[in-house]
């Protein structure tokens, strides 16, 4: 299985942390953010991921060089400007192959066990499975529902929670979609897919957070240090 960590971002709401630091460099209990994942990565067996880079990604570059210190071949998508999760996902197909890949956002940290993704396979046509959580209190309305068989579903009669920000998806989401353009958000193509009842989900109730500001940031240190993983 390949991986693709999403790392392009401008990180606006961490400023000024983010002023001369990428987001997946930001230092967390010991270490940078994204080495939480190529870690989680590495265990699970992967060996090709893809980081795309925009914003001081030269920075990401010089400290994952080519991944092998996680025993990785890290190959990168360059975007002259952050194309947003779809643009920058649909930027780097021609990296990921043809086969289904796991998908991380940079700046999100789970103690989800990654070496489940190993059971996890897309049958009947879906083209994603979602990790879903429940809604944070920066988020109370969530981003989509979960109906019994486990698709996941714009319903308002079924529960709601949050996108974790890990999935794994076939290239085709992307590839195929209709209103593909160079820049655009990874949740339009979902909702198209949605809507075909082509995605799964299932919910994490362990510990997960959307490392998106400096409270956040510091709370999430101040867990991970008084109950480390």
């Amino acid at each position: 299985m390949k991986a693709m960590i999403l790392a392009a971002g401008l990180g606006q709401r961490m400023r000024p942390l983010t002023d001369h630091l990428p987001k997946p460099l930001l230092p967390l209990a010991g270490k940078p953010l994204i080495e939480y994942h190529l870690e989680s990565l590495a265990r699970l067996g992967v060996k090709q991921l893809v980081i795309n880079l925009a914003y001081l990604g030269y920075l990401i570059r010089a400290h994952v060089g080519d991944g092998s210190r996680w025993g990785l071949e890290v190959n990168y998508s360059e975007e002259p400007e952050p194309l947003e999760t779809g643009g920058g996902i649909s930027r780097a197909l021609p990296l990921l192959g043809s086969e289904p890949f796991l998908l991380v956002n940079a700046d999100v940290w789970t103690d989800w066990p990654f070496e489940r993704w190993r059971e996890r396979q897309l049958v009947d046509g879906q083209l994603g499975h979602l990790l879903l959580v429940p809604n944070p209190e920066f988020h109370p309305q969530g981003d989509f529902g979960l109906n019994a068989s486990g698709l996941v579903a714009d319903e308002e009669t079924v529960p709601r929670y949050t996108f974790a920000g890990i999935s794994l998806l076939h290239p085709d989401l992307v590839a195929s979609y209709p209103r593909k353009r160079e820049k655009f958000p990874l949740a339009e193509a979902l909702r198209w897919a949605i809507a075909q009842r082509r995605i799964s989900g299932e919910v994490h109730k362990g510990g997960w957070s959307d490392v998106g500001t400096p409270a956040r940031l510091a709370a999430l240190e101040e867990y991970l240090i008084r109950s480390p993983c």
